[in-house]
């Protein structure tokens, strides 16, 4: 039974997540081979102040904040 995690900004519509679900069980199923009833899906939400790209939060980036660099932040 594949088990499949998804980690998504919120915004995305329930229809928006019932279509990648059904994308991801058709690609699972085909690809291991598997029955699609046995795919599971679990798909977490965060918001922009919980989900970080290099040390930055979302909002971060979408404001242009620049992580600094190791040599930065130790001179």
């Amino acid at each position: 039974m594949p088990i499949i995690e998804m980690h998504l900004l919120e915004g995305r519509t329930s229809d928006q997540k019932r279509r990648v679900a059904a994308a991801v069980t058709k690609a699972v199923s085909e690809s291991l081979p598997c029955d699609p009833e046995t795919v599971r899906i679990l798909i977490t939400e965060h918001g922009k102040d919980g989900f970080f790209v290099a040390g930055l939060t979302q909002a971060q980036r979408a404001n242009g904040v620049h992580q600094p660099s190791l040599e930065e932040q130790n001179p």
